[in-house]
């Protein structure tokens, strides 16, 4: 049966995150910091994390200007411990967990041929074993709520190669695609939502190497139709669409934020 129309007011209402609680882990890196700030304009309270407690100060206090409470964790996402702890921390400040973004993560690039294994290993470790077991946490705690929203972070080399050196991060990438729609089919009967933004190259202090460099930047360039590398306000649309009520009947998505890469 359809549902009964909604008035004007809870239409205007969907994106509104007022009294939701929201973890960004990578909270001090250019996407994690964007991705907590948009959640905490529109009315949700973060916890952010990252290893490095300094950069996590300094982006909790951007992220404070919004009127909203930022708490600031140091968390290693691939120990199961610290990931653990992490949401035990979350629930015993706020008393729940609505919103997971899962944006930590490592990449290094070398020729396939010459990749070393431990740093290839590192790789993975850091993006795939790091956002299954922060999906893991938060999914329990939502299974008890009955209700959550999960966004991971995967990219458009989780679709498409690149010459580039990426044999590591694009097959990480890949196996989060996989993960996400895995996840979404799993948690579905627990109300859980589970989608994915894909973005292209962005400017961040990881990509600056690459993007000042002229001739990497064109060949990064000729992929991406819309003509620029993104940049991290970028992905503030997608985060809040995937945290709010807009999404309650979108789960499994891979949305690609690419400027048109993945287009054609």
């Amino acid at each position: 049966m359809p549902q009964e129309t909604w008035s004007l007011d809870k239409i205007r209402s969907l994106f509104d995150l007022t009294g939701k609680v929201a973890i960004v882990t990578g909270g001090s890196g250019a996407f994690g910091h964007m991705a907590a700030k948009g959640l905490a304009a529109y009315g949700a309270d973060v916890v952010i994390t990252s290893r490095k407690t300094e950069a996590l100060e300094a982006a909790a206090a951007d992220i404070r200007e919004t009127g909203r409470k930022v708490v600031a964790v140091s968390c290693d996402c691939t120990d199961q411990a610290s990931v653990d702890a992490l949401v035990a921390k979350t629930v015993d400040e706020f008393g729940h967990v609505d919103i997971m973004v899962t944006s930590a993560g490592v990449a290094n690039r070398f020729a396939a041929e010459d990749f070393p294994i431990d740093e290839w290993q590192r790789v993975m470790d850091s993006l795939v074993k790091g956002t299954y077991l922060c999906c893991q946490a938060a999914g329990r705690q939502m299974i008890k709520q009955g209700s959550g929203k999960i966004i991971t972070v995967g990219s458009v080399r989780g679709l498409l190669g690149h010459p580039g050196g990426y044999s590591a991060y694009g097959t990480a990438k890949g196996a989060v695609h996989l993960l996400t729609r895995q996840l979404a089919t799993e948690w579905a009967k627990y109300k859980i939502n589970v989608n994915c933004i894909a973005p292209c190259i962005f400017w961040t202090p990881l990509t600056q190497q690459v993007l000042n460099d002229p001739k990497l930047y064109e060949i990064f360039m000729q992929r991406i139709p819309w003509g620029r590398a993104a940049d991290p306000t970028d992905f503030i649309g997608a985060t809040v669409y995937f945290a709010s009520a807009a999404s309650d009947f979108v789960t499994g998505d891979i949305l690609f934020v690419d400027g048109g890469s993945t287009a054609g």
